[in-house]
């Protein structure tokens, strides 16, 4: 039987996997979708999981309930060998496997992207993953209770400030809500004076989130600003320790909370087909098929999409909505490459962005028009529950909310990561010994 491999459950893959599930006749084909998660993760709405908002299963859709028909392999892909059609599998048992195809789907998302900066790699926790938004939020309430028996000022100091680096959706919806819990709470430790607690966000960039335009960013700027958040642009990390860091601008904060969003990179495997990239994604047409191999398609974070709506030429951008849009095309390409048909190109009309940050603030740009505070958080919260992975993910985070509105946080710290160190390398990049794993290396049945 032909076989179509998929690689990723993120926005993109997942509804491949989907859209190919209804559309296949019976007998043409199988999918077999290669991810080291049994579940699709809605990660826009990770901050607010960090933030107690949200519990972590209201943003998932679990693949073996939603997927009827394809195949799952716990694994993450390595290599791709275009010239033997077939994927290298490190599965989450420890062996590898190959796994052959007749056409295949790249769309594994993409991971943090990290710099040659002394500290950040045993210092910074991200904000990619579940584990990462709940370690960070159990990181954070832990850092408020033992700034508040703490005796020496440098320490409560270190542990009352808390840097963001990266000033884009991720970053600022992070530092947005986070710093809310944070004021929040502080009632509820009366020995701690309140001016301790400092959040700082700051960019490269010299505006925040620039995609919003001068009048809607400058409104998320003033609206930060206005509640205590120091934002800084123009200035980016340098160094950091345990106890404090250092920024380009000579600046040294205390604290022992870095956060790092600055940009994404697309996954190893791209790189492993040895076909052109673009800044490291995966260069396609704008039907999203490789130049040069039939049946070989990308599309999401890792490839670099051509935006036919852009007169300058550009990719589209790395975003959740595009990488949703771009499934159905993939969807309807793959079918057409095995039935002998035309691809159809990927065209897109933008409806707006959303910005979530916290309580009843927001800024929108739904279909043009802008936004901000309630009526912009009304549209975002509409645009998340409309694009959530299911419908049961649509009740939970409804409820979610609603819960929170009415009581409030309850400021539990739940430790299910207490003896992870919380760094990107632990909680989001899977290490792989390659050695080990290529010495039992088999054959993926078909």
């Amino acid at each position: 039987m032909t076989r179509i491999a998929i690689v990723g459950s993120g926005f993109g893959g997942f509804a491949c996997a989907k859209l190919l599930e209804r559309r296949l006749r019976p007998g043409e084909a199988e999918i077999v979708l290669i991810t080291p998660k049994d579940y699709s993760l809605y990660l826009p709405l990770l901050p607010q999981v960090a933030a107690g908002v949200l519990q972590p299963r209201s943003i998932v859709a679990p693949l073996h309930t939603k997927l009827r028909h394809a195949k799952l392999l716990p694994g993450v892909a390595m290599d791709v060998d275009l010239g033997s059609r077939a994927c290298e599998v490190f599965k989450i048992s420890g062996e590898t496997v190959r796994v052959p195809f007749d056409v295949i789907v790249l769309a594994p998302g993409s991971k943090t992207r990290t710099f040659d900066i002394p500290g950040l790699a045993e210092h910074a926790r991200g904000m990619k993953t579940l584990a990462e938004a709940v370690y960070l939020r159990d990181h954070v309430i832990a850092q408020l209770e033992l700034a508040a028996i703490a005796h020496d000022p440098e320490e409560r100091a270190s542990r009352c400030g808390f840097l963001v680096v990266g000033g884009g959706y991720s970053g600022t919806e992070t530092a947005a809500t986070l710093q809310l819990v944070t004021r929040k709470a502080l009632h509820r430790f009366p020995g701690l004076d309140p001016g301790l607690v400092r959040w700082t966000l700051i960019d490269i960039a010299p505006k925040l989130m620039p995609e919003l335009g001068e009048q809607l960013g400058g409104a998320a700027l003033r609206l930060l600003r206005h509640r205590g958040i120091d934002v800084r642009l123009g200035v980016t990390l340098e160094r950091m320790g345990e106890e404090s860091a250092t920024l380009t601008d000579g600046t040294t904060l205390p604290t022992r909370t870095v956060i790092w969003t600055a940009g994404v990179t697309p996954r190893p495997v791209v790189a492993s087909l040895g076909t052109e990239t673009v800044k490291g994604r995966l260069v396609v047409g704008a039907d999203l098929m490789v130049p040069g191999h039939d049946g070989v398609f990308g599309l999401g974070d890792a490839a670099a999409v051509p935006d036919l709506t852009n007169a300058s030429g550009a990719p589209c951008a790395p975003t959740a909505q595009h990488a949703h849009r771009q499934a159905a095309t993939a969807a309807h390409n793959v079918l057409a490459a095995l039935r002998g048909r035309p691809l159809r190109e990927y065209r897109h009309e933008d409806i707006g962005l959303v910005v979530d940050l916290g309580g009843a603030d927001a800024v929108a740009r739904p279909f043009g028009i802008d936004l901000a505070g309630p009526p912009a958080q009304l549209v975002t919260r509409g645009y998340h529950l409309l694009t959530a992975p299911s419908g049961r993910s649509k009740l939970r985070i409804t409820g979610d909310w609603l819960l929170n509105a009415l009581t409030g946080d309850d400021l539990i710290r739940l430790d299910f990561l207490k003896d992870s160190p919380g760094t990107l390398d632990d909680l989001e990049h899977m290490p792989v010994r390659r050695g080990q794993s290529r010495e039992r290396a088999t054959a993926h049945p078909r």
